[in-house]
C-alpha cells in the first residue's frame, strides 16, 4: 500500500465502509473526501493535493470535530457529542501518531536553540521552525504552549 495516496486509501476505505454498511465510518468518510475535493477546487485553478496536503485536510476536520464535541458537552447534548466523538476516532485513524509532551518538549527546545531564540518576542519565529517538523504530530494550540513554556523558562 506504500504506492498509493492517501486520497485513494481513503475512497478505498470508504467502499469498504459502504459495504459493510459502516454508516459512522462511510458518513465520516464521504465527509473528509468532500473536503479534500473542495479544497482541491479551491483558487484560481483545480489541481490534486499532495499526501501532505491531505493530511492537512484530516488534521483539520479532526479539530472541527473535537470542537464539536466540546462545544456539544458544554450544550448539555452528549449524544450529539458521542457522534462527533465517533467522527474524531476515524479521522484519527489516518492522522500520523500524537507526539508526547517529553517528546514535543524536545523538539521545542532543539528549535529554540537553532533558532537563539531568547524569548517570546521570537515566538513566531519558533513556531514558523518548528511547525514542519511535527507535521501533523501535535495540535497548534499544544505547541504554542510548549514553545511558550520553553520561551519564558529562558
Amino acid at each position: 500500500m506504500t504506492d498509493t495516496t492517501l486520497k485513494a486509501r481513503l475512497q478505498h476505505d470508504l467502499h469498504d465502509a459502504m459495504r459493510a454498511r459502516d454508516k459512522v465510518r462511510s458518513g465520516t468518510l464521504r465527509m473528509v473526501l468532500t473536503s479534500i475535493t473542495n479544497a482541491e477546487v479551491a483558487g484560481d485553478e483545480a489541481r490534486e493535493l499532495s499526501d501532505d496536503e491531505v493530511l492537512k485536510v484530516v488534521a483539520k476536520e479532526a479539530k472541527k470535530r473535537k470542537e464539536a464535541s466540546a462545544a456539544y458537552r458544554d450544550a448539555s447534548r452528549p449524544e450529539l457529542a458521542d457522534t462527533e466523538d465517533a467522527e474524531l476516532v476515524v479521522l484519527e485513524g489516518y492522522l500520523p501518531a500524537q507526539l508526547g509532551d517529553d517528546e514535543l518538549e524536545a523538539l521545542v527546545a532543539e528549535v529554540v536553540a537553532e533558532t537563539g531564540a531568547t524569548g517570546m518576542p521570537q515566538m513566531g519565529q519558533v513556531m514558523k521552525a518548528v511547525q514542519p517538523r511535527l507535521a501533523g504530530r501535535a495540535d497548534g494550540g499544544r505547541v504554542a504552549a510548549v514553545v511558550r513554556q520553553v520561551l519564558a523558562a529562558r
